[in-house]
């Protein structure tokens, strides 16, 4: 027995050391950590239990029969974040540059399954050069049972992807279809094809950080939320992420209790909006002064910064906060935004967690490039979202509300649940310049007299009482009692049940 636990241990250290010190030691130089370190940091201290040490690859070819590794290039297991289960798997580029062979792939599987049956998330750390080569079709499968299990999971469980190396070719696909994506800033990189493929079709030289760096997909292409400096704040902000969210679809979102009262009001609230309907103001502010703590965890900041998205919590509760900010763009909705805001309100919406939606919108952004773009398709996707969405909804009009913007932003008719506005917020077709200029089109030659009429529209459209004489808004309040009025709202809420019709899945606008 004492040579077999022996044995067992020797094999046991041979899987700890991966591709050895030697490369271990390089990661390091990288600045990256490796797979065993990431998951120390990402877990709690000895919660993980880790699953198929002891596998190795079943490839013959290229020499390859003499070549290895326990736990071929990926560690997998379980553990727990804040005493929750989470399922975990994490490339280890010291083995076979992480590359994913027939095996590996199926080690991945296995937890995804495993997450699937107890209801549990799956955060995925990816560091790998692509498809082991040597396997041919079979680590192509892989990736494509692993894309499976993706689709499948998809709105049963909470899955997150950290790109900590490189991801490129058919390995990009995986994460794409989580739920989120943190990036490591100069050392972790997505692309479906490389520099030097870019350079020999298009004749574009272009470098792997221009590529598909960090910078890149957190700000032009939106492909990830959010780019950290290194591996250790990459996966601290994943656990701080990962408290935000409930276990599935089947559990509730988490309750952090805090000491700030439910109850507080902020009259700095009452001066954020300027006088001027045309000056800026910005609108993370009121974010920050409503939610429990000042406390708000900002999704994908860099990329369609005309609109803001992100968790935070009223009165202990997790929700989803999507908000327009005059800002940028005066807080128009353009396609960028549409999309960003849309996968947002699915996410929440597919996990059980209210949506607060702060609206100050002057309506679509015009012009060829958004029309050629396909606005109109894409903007559907947000009016989509929020009218699938069946959670509880609580919309704020803190200044603008006009046009199809207006309707399409959690408006009442969209099964908005509680519709707030501000007392100097404008609920109307367009503002009343543009009406003026369109209904009193004859006395365009008369600045007076169009002026009059303007002041007229004003008055009579350019206020939320039309819109509460219909009954489009609930109440008009205060804004130093937002943050009150929308924790008694979430309360009267907490047991609301909506179903939509039956049907296999709805055909959003893709």
């Amino acid at each position: 027995m004492h040579d077999i636990i022996e044995q067992l241990e020797k094999k046991r250290e041979a899987a700890r050391q991966g591709g050895g010190a030697r490369r271990i030691a390089a990661q390091h130089t990288k600045g990256k950590l490796s797979a065993r370190e990431r998951l120390e940091l990402l877990l709690d201290e000895g919660s993980f239990e880790e699953w198929d040490m002891f596998v190795e690859h079943r490839c013959a070819d290229f020499g390859m029969a003499d070549n290895k590794v326990p736990g071929d290039g990926v560690v997998t297991g379980y553990g727990t974040i804040s005493g929750r289960l989470v399922f975990v798997f994490s490339q280890d580029f010291t083995v076979f540059g992480g590359a994913l062979s027939e095996a590996h792939a199926e080690k991945i599987c296995k937890v995804m399954d495993q997450a699937m049956k107890v209801g549990a998330p799956v955060i995925g750390l990816n560091d790998s050069g692509g498809a082991r080569i040597q396997e041919g079709v079979a680590s192509l499968g892989g990736y494509a049972e692993v894309f499976q299990r993706n689709v499948m999971a998809s709105g049963v469980i909470p899955q997150i992807s950290l790109i900590m190396g490189p991801c490129a070719g058919g390995a990009v696909y995986s994460p794409a279809m989580t739920d989120f994506i943190f990036m490591v800033k100069d050392s972790s990189y997505m692309f479906v094809t490389g520099p030097e493929v870019v350079k020999t079709v298009t004749h574009e030289e272009v470098t792997a950080e221009e590529l598909g760096g960090a910078s890149t997909h957190t700000g032009k292409s939106g492909v990830a939320d959010l780019g950290f400096e290194n591996d250790v704040e990459a996966l601290l902000m994943t656990r701080r992420l990962f408290n935000y969210l409930p276990l599935s679809n089947r559990d509730k979102p988490p309750v952090r209790k805090s000491g700030d009262p439910a109850d507080r009001i902020d009259h700095s609230l009452d001066t954020l909006v300027p006088d001027n309907p045309n000056k800026p103001y910005e609108i993370r502010e009121l974010i920050y002064k409503v939610v429990d703590d000042g406390d708000f965890f900002e999704l994908q900041r860099e990329h369609a910064q005309n609109i803001v998205i992100g968790f935070g919590r009223m009165d202990g509760q997790s929700v989803g906060i999507v908000a327009n900010n005059p800002m940028v763009l005066a807080g128009c909705l353009d396609i960028k935004s549409s999309i960003k805001a849309a996968r947002f309100v699915r996410f929440c919406d597919a996990f059980g967690i209210p949506v607060i939606t702060f609206v100050d919108v002057p309506g679509f952004m015009p012009g060829t490039a958004q029309e050629y773009g396909g606005i109109i398709k894409h903007g559907a996707k947000l009016l989509y979202a929020y009218a699938e969405c069946t959670v509880p909804k609580v919309t704020v009009i803190t200044r603008k509300a006009y046009g199809g913007a207006y309707d399409v932003m959690s408006s009442k008719h969209l099964r908005g649940d509680v519709n707030f506005a501000w007392p100097n917020a404008e609920i109307a077709v367009m503002g009343a310049k543009g009406a003026v200029e369109i209904i009193f089109r004859e006395d365009k030659g008369d600045p007076a007299k169009l002026a009059a009429r303007e002041a007229e529209y004003k008055a009579r459209f350019a206020n939320p009482f039309v819109a509460g004489a219909r009954g489009y808004i609930d109440d008009v309040i205060q804004p130093h009692e937002t943050r009150r009025r929308i924790c008694r709202s979430l309360a009267m809420l907490k047991d609301k049940k909506v179903e939509n019709p039956w049907r296999r899945h709805g055909n959003i606008p893709l």
